[in-house]
């Protein structure tokens, strides 16, 4: 893991002070916790399976470093803790009864959960690292279940962060298979923002791109190395999704980290699918199917005729803003979330007067487009096989989705962001959907490869 880099990330983070990263750097946790909380005391904050990797190393630091325990809040092991707003409320609850700084020993779940519950009684909090599982250690936010809508609900990110690369080799395969899932996103998120910078319509800033972007290729580049636990394999993942969580910060967005591959595993969650499985579908699993999904997509992008793309007949057949509003009701069978998409859909919506610009707009950048995404772009057979080597789903019928809700499921992940996509260039082009049926179509993705290899 280069420290260098991520050291001068800090420099830009808006709340992490502090990053220790290294082999056996849990014995390191007590130092840290009184140069950024001096005087205070710790309540330890893990589950019966983040505790059994490295809760006693913990404990054991801290008090060797003359930080008082004030207590622990071990959640169980099973079933496998979930981001539900009553575990946010349980920890908070009892945060409230202790005067102390939350150290969670903790991956992606209950990361997270320590993270809101703190935010939420104005307290900052650290974190030793479990797992690689994730991007969002070092971010802002927190990804939250209430009221069936899965969002990310703010909160200031963790003041100080102890990555033992010991311990998160030693993870449960499962586990990095998840965190390589969520990183290899960021390949076709990063062409989502090449288009929306392309457009005038959300600028990319360089210097949080190179964060995430300069790190990507490298912490992906041996997958099969991350499902064995190799730890060079494991120090770049978990570089590559440490800077991914500081991009964020210095952002204060998640674009950097997030496009329409994404939206796929968002989907899925708010409608609850997975979550009763044992262990509970985890987001980077999702999210790396959405990955081929979406990579299958710009392939035929890459392919598109743009010539053929007819100005007159794209604005004649743009909906109004009643129409789009009934389209998107018509995506969405759940309340909470048909409501979110139409409050996110109303916000990217272009008004019927200014659709001819736009399409003109997107044609005339079209060959600009596509220079500047075929770098950044691999294929859905090539992301499908790095999630395989890396041990982690790589086909949607790996995740119980079959192909009718994949399809269903393009057309909704348009819906619940606001943030500016390929899939939202491709609808107002008036292709997407002809272009989402030439998926399943002959020679299309999809159905080439109707079931996993």
């Amino acid at each position: 893991m280069t420290s260098d880099l991520i050291q001068k990330a800090l420099e830009t983070a808006t709340d992490t002070k502090a990053i220790v990263a290294g082999d056996g750097v849990v014995a390191e946790t007590g130092a840290v916790f009184a140069a950024q909380f001096p005087g205070k005391k710790a309540v330890l904050v893990a589950d019966e399976n983040t505790w059994a990797a490295a809760g006693e190393a913990v404990e054991q630091s801290l008090e060797g470093a003359g930080v008082a325990v004030e207590g622990r809040y071990v959640f169980p092991g099973t079933p496998t803790l979930y981001a539900g707003y009553e575990n946010v409320t349980k920890l908070r609850e009892y945060l409230e009864t202790v005067d102390a700084v939350a150290c969670s020993v903790a991956s992606g779940t209950l990361n997270d959960l320590t993270k809101l519950a703190s935010g939420e009684l104005g307290r900052p909090y650290m974190n030793v690292c479990t797992a690689a599982s994730m991007d969002g250690y070092a971010a802002f936010g927190a990804s939250i279940t209430r009221d069936g809508f899965k969002i990310t609900r703010n909160c200031p990110a963790p003041t100080a962060l102890v990555a033992d690369l010991r311990v998160m080799a030693a993870a449960p395969p499962r586990l990095t298979a998840t965190g390589y899932g969520d990183l290899i996103e960021k390949i076709p998120g990063g062409a989502d923002w090449l288009v929306a910078d392309e457009l005038g319509i959300e600028a990319v800033d360089q210097y949080v791109w190179g964060l995430v972007q300069d790190t990507l290729r490298g912490a992906l580049a041996d997958p099969k190395g991350c499902a064995a636990g190799d730890p060079a394999a494991i120090s770049g993942l978990a570089e590559g999704l440490l800077m991914s969580g500081l991009a964020m910060q210095a952002h204060q967005s998640s674009r950097p980290a997030s496009g329409a591959g994404h939206n796929f595993s968002h989907q899925w969650e708010m409608e609850g699918h997975g979550l009763d499985w044992e262990p509970p579908l985890s987001h980077g699993n999702k999210v790396g199917v959405g990955t081929v999904a979406a990579c299958a997509l710009y392939e035929k992008v890459l392919a598109l005729d743009i010539d053929s793309v007819d100005v007159d007949a794209a604005v004649a057949a743009w909906p109004d803003p009643a129409a789009n509003d009934a389209r998107v009701e018509a995506l969405q069978s759940i309340d909470a979330i048909r409501e979110a998409a139409l409050a996110q859909s109303r916000a990217k919506y272009v008004q019927p007067e200014n659709i001819r610009g736009r399409v003109e707009l997107i044609k005339e950048h079209w060959p600009r487009i596509i220079e500047r995404i075929t770098p950044q772009l691999v294929t859905a057979s090539e992301a499908a096989q790095m999630l395989k080597d890396a041990g982690g789903p790589y086909h949607p019928s790996m995740l119980d989705i079959d192909q009718e809700k994949l399809k269903l499921t393009y057309f909704q992940a348009q819906t619940i962001r606001s943030r500016y996509t390929m899939f939202d260039t491709l609808q107002e082009l008036g292709v997407f959907a002809d272009v989402v049926e030439s998926l399943f179509a002959p020679g299309g993705y999809w159905h080439d490869h109707p079931t996993a290899d």
